[in-house]
């Protein structure tokens, strides 16, 4: 009996002991959270300390709306994703963006009547 005793009272140690650093870990704040990730980003990845500088993934803008007053985000689905390095709270439909990829349009163009 003693020995059934003192077994399941080492089991049970065991237990408390290898539950502990488990739920300490899950309990901890993540280190690298992206801050300021915009609607529309796919997938954002802090890429130092401060979640000030990501690797972001989101949608190419609509070319049929990259001139209009309200541009659009492809669907989330498509396979024109943008992989983007810089400031996490770029806007997938700022000023920056809008003229990138009128750059990159007209440089397809270019290739395409050369």
């Amino acid at each position: 009996m003693k020995r059934n005793q003192l077994s399941m009272s080492l089991l049970l140690l065991a237990g408390v002991m290898g539950y502990s650093p488990i739920a300490i870990a899950a309990s901890a704040p993540v280190a690298h959270q992206p801050k300021g990730v915009k609607p529309g980003v796919i997938g954002a990845v802090a890429l130092n300390r401060e979640g000030s500088y990501c690797h972001l993934r989101f949608p190419a803008i609509r070319p049929s709306t990259l001139t209009s007053a309200k541009p659009q985000l492809k669907p989330a689905t498509t396979q024109d994703i943008i992989d983007f390095y810089g400031p996490c709270d770029t806007d997938p439909l700022g000023k920056e963006q809008i003229q990138s990829q009128k750059e990159m349009a007209s440089e397809r163009l270019d290739n395409d009547f050369q």
